[in-house]
């Protein structure tokens, strides 16, 4: 296993407190029910997971709710941007599932983009971050992201599907 998947399992193995943020790209993957997947064992393993919930995450107001409602994550998890924000910086670890412009901290200095000024998931204030993404392009906004560059950011790009089984393989305590 390379450095960053041993990094990411280490992550994974360790973290008490968690927060995801799912995206468009969990969609696209049908991949929720991986995420509860490993919600799940993370909390087996004494973790205390959430879920931060961005208002325009995916495609429509809710969006990331439904899917989520579907792998039966309980509704009190889902924590909406003001409640969850202030939590990223205590958090051991966030895993981002998809989402681009929503976690953007480039909304907060990109002058004439167009997430300039748009309120964001402050997923910067972890020290740890995993992001699964299908490829490290811009988002649907079209602006580039700078925590893919950051420390303590693990970029695991392809299908979220197969990412996520190797976040659960490690949470296992395997190396795939």
């Amino acid at each position: 296993a390379d450095s960053k998947e041993a990094a990411a399992a280490k992550l994974v193995q360790n973290a008490k407190k968690v927060v995801i943020v799912p995206g468009y790209g969990m969609a696209l993957a049908q991949a929720q029910y991986k995420v509860k997947q490993l919600a799940d064992l993370l909390e087996s393993k004494g973790a205390r997971v959430s879920y931060g919930i961005h208002p325009v995450a995916g495609r429509m107001p809710g969006h990331m709710n439904v899917l989520l409602a579907e792998a039966n994550v309980d509704y009190e998890h889902l924590l909406e941007m003001d409640t969850v924000n202030p939590m990223f910086a205590e958090s051991d670890l966030v895993i981002v599932v998809g989402a681009n412009d929503v976690v953007n901290p480039a909304a907060n200095t990109a002058e004439g983009t167009p997430i300039y000024g748009m309120p964001i998931l402050k997923v910067e204030d972890c020290g740890n971050i995993i992001i699964a993404n299908y490829d490290d392009k811009p988002g649907y906004a079209g602006v580039p992201n700078p925590l893919y560059e950051r420390d303590g950011v693990i970029l695991m790009t392809g299908d979220a599907g197969k990412t996520f089984d190797k976040l659960l393989a490690y949470a296992q305590g395997d190396l795939v």
